[in-house]
């Protein structure tokens, strides 16, 4: 009786930390020359996906960054990316009245040193199941621009060039 008691919580536990688990991703990011220049980690969280960013060799000021549709990054223009992730076809950036795409993320800010390392929360994505889902088949990639995003104008907010991109991968 005693072993069977056991055996069951043993199981229960095991499921506790199974279900519990949570979903993550992870993304490669390579410049125009194919160089790594950093690592981005999902997680998901109760309101969104979190990504934890560590890039170097980068050029120092505000960048736009972004989720884009297609999970391809072939460069040196990183075109194959798509646009940005926009299952629910809203408008462009935070301040976008009939705005945000999913994939709109606000800028991040490169030191002096060529490195950013932040946590960036974007609501309306995850990494389960349906069309917000940024592991759905096709995939999605994160791309980091040359230049900052203004957060309205339309189709990327004036961000610029592509000059980092990394498939994401679930883990």
């Amino acid at each position: 009786m005693k072993t069977a008691a056991l055996f069951a919580i043993a199981i229960l536990l095991l499921c506790i930390v199974a279900c519990s688990k949570q979903k993550t991703a992870k993304a490669e990011l390579k410049d125009a020359q194919g160089n790594l220049v950093g690592t981005a980690t999902f997680t998901e969280v109760p309101d969104g996906v979190k990504i934890s960013l560590d890039a170097s060799n980068l050029t120092p000021g505000q960048h736009g960054i972004h989720i884009h549709s297609v999970g391809k990054c072939e460069g040196p223009s990183f075109a194959t990316a798509g646009g940005h992730f926009n299952p629910d076809n809203k408008q462009h950036g935070s301040k976008n009245p009939q705005g945000m795409h999913a994939g709109d993320i606000p800028n991040i800010t490169v030191g002096a040193d060529g490195k950013v390392k932040t946590e960036l929360t974007v609501k309306n994505v995850n990494l389960g199941d349906g069309q917000n889902s940024l592991l759905r088949q096709g995939g999605t990639s994160l791309v980091i621009h040359a230049q900052p995003d203004d957060e309205m104008t339309e189709p990327s907010g004036n961000s610029g060039a592509r000059i980092a991109c990394g498939v994401i991968q679930g883990q």
